[in-house]
């Protein structure tokens, strides 16, 4: 894995990332499409990308640049929106100085599903060429998206992904596969039998429902497992804490399976200030988590992170870009979820980045190039 390097440039927030305009912005196209409206296909999906024999198609909206575009995101208060906000940005300003782009706005719904579908419905009202989307809910905007692409707007989906074969494109990974992946670490490092937490985020949002869903899964296979029970939090310490420290109290727990955020960092510090013996705990990249598992590894804790790429938010500019300019593209873009354990760790930590950012190697013009490749 690439080692982290530190690439900044000040923009709407203190989080973005300056080589990525550069790194992450170099592909666009400039080749004029046809007037066709974005075809179409039956894909069958869960919550998340589907396989990678989706099928190539072309879309355009006959312009040459100049394209208004917009994001619409579910919520811009975790760090790992900002984080990704401010890689966008910078693909985004990269695209306006050379005039691929003329507008671009963000729509943030603080939350709220019935607020982003408002939103979406506006940005339809006043003409946008692309809508690149990270969903609130996976069924709940379906009706939305398919009013947009009828009337020829691009939705480029990533991250928490909506369920309707009609959207133009999904870019994520699979967020089924990472509740797997977790689950399945905690299982094997328990030895198959123990009393644990299943730790996820806010339930009824895409991504927390299908994290939760692949850890089940593993889990339901495993009978000696119990689990205690399933907590629902935001993505943040503080009300992580609040909802854990009460089971922590009542119970005997062997290891927490959390699902992403500081919801890992937040389980870690309560049985730490509580002087109960470390437990397996595993998380994301959350880089205080990180932090503090470099913290104990000479005292034998050991753990497992995947890390959700905050870069999913380029491909998407890079894609709505490719597809608006009438290039081919697949509907479905699944990438890898990459990994950390004790054998890379080193390779994250230490690192001059706030405890509220989620390191991870830069993406490069050939992951770009690779990932949004038809048929790649």
């Amino acid at each position: 894995m690439k080692k982290i390097t530190r690439k900044w440039l000040g923009s709407m927030t203190a989080l973005c990332l300056a080589a990525v305009s550069l790194a992450a912005c170099g592909g666009g196209s400039s080749n004029s499409g046809t007037t066709a409206a974005p075809a179409q296909t039956n894909a069958a999906t869960e919550t998340t990308a589907a396989g990678a024999d989706a099928e190539t198609k072309e879309a355009s909206t006959g312009k040459e640049g100049g394209y208004k575009i917009g994001w619409s995101t579910i919520y811009l208060t975790p760090s790992w929106m900002q984080e990704t906000s401010g890689l966008m940005d910078a693909c985004i300003e990269k695209y306006k100085a050379e005039g691929v782009i003329s507008d671009y706005t963000i729509a943030n719904a603080d939350g709220d599903t019935s607020v982003q579908i408002s939103q979406i419905e506006n940005m339809i009202a006043e003409g946008y060429d692309a809508i690149i989307l990270d969903a609130g809910s996976s069924d709940a905007l379906n009706q939305v998206v398919e009013k947009a692409t009828s009337q020829g707007v691009i939705v480029v989906n990533f991250d928490s992904l909506v369920t309707t074969d009609k959207v133009t494109c999904r870019i994520g990974t699979s967020d089924v596969e990472y509740g797997r992946l977790c689950a399945q670490w905690l299982v094997d490092t328990l030895g198959g039998k123990g009393n644990i937490i299943v730790f996820s985020g806010p339930a009824g949002v895409a991504v927390s429902d299908g994290r939760e869903k692949g850890a089940m899964e593993i889990l339901e296979q495993n009978p000696d497992i119990n689990i205690i029970t399933t907590l629902h939090s935001e993505y943040n310490s503080a009300p992580a804490m609040e909802v854990l420290n009460p089971v922590l109290d009542a119970n005997d727990v062997d290891g927490i399976c959390a699902l992403g955020g500081s919801l890992a960092s937040a389980s870690l510090t309560a049985v730490l200030d509580k002087g109960l013996d470390m437990i397996p705990i595993c998380g994301e990249n959350y880089n205080g988590f990180l932090r503090q598992w470099s913290d104990l590894v000479d005292d034998g804790f050991e753990s497992f992170a995947v890390c959700q790429p905050n870069w999913l938010g380029v491909l998407a500019v890079e894609q709505s870009i490719r597809i608006l300019n009438g290039e081919a593209y697949d509907q479905d873009v699944v990438v890898p979820i990459p990994s950390i354990d004790n054998n890379n760790l080193s390779e994250f930590v230490p690192n001059d980045y706030s405890d509220d950012w989620y390191p991870i190697a830069d993406i490069t013009d050939d992951q770009i190039k690779k990932y949004l490749t038809p048929g790649a």
